[in-house]
């Protein structure tokens, strides 16, 4: 079981992220690349890309897009405590897993 997923919110413990206030380093998870331990969380990483022209006619330019980074430096933000924290995983009755924020317990949506 996936312990990020897409769609989540996180925030970046660690990286060059890491400075900035809370609110900055906040952001959706857009993609997460389980084979690589990686996501793509929006306004977060950015870098920029130097993109070549590739038909008569089109523009080329400098574009910014969001780099992977490693799910090991960011933390699920709960979304009833509002605070970064660890996730955790309940099995329901029916034997389902269901995360769990380790600091108030409550179940995270899915």
């Amino acid at each position: 079981m996936s312990r990020i997923r897409r769609g989540d919110t996180v925030v970046v413990i660690a990286g060059k992220e890491r400075h900035k206030p809370l609110k900055e380093r906040t952001g959706k998870v857009l993609r997460v690349l389980p084979e690589r331990n990686r996501a793509i969380i929006e306004g977060l990483n950015l870098v920029r890309k130097h993109h070549r022209p590739r038909r008569q006619g089109e523009q080329g330019g400098i574009i910014t897009q969001p780099a992977p980074i490693a799910l090991a430096n960011v933390m699920l933000l709960c979304p009833r405590c509002h605070r970064p924290t660890r996730i955790g995983v309940h099995r329901l009755a029916d034997g389902r897993p269901q995360r769990i924020c380790r600091k108030c317990r409550e179940a995270i949506a899915a």
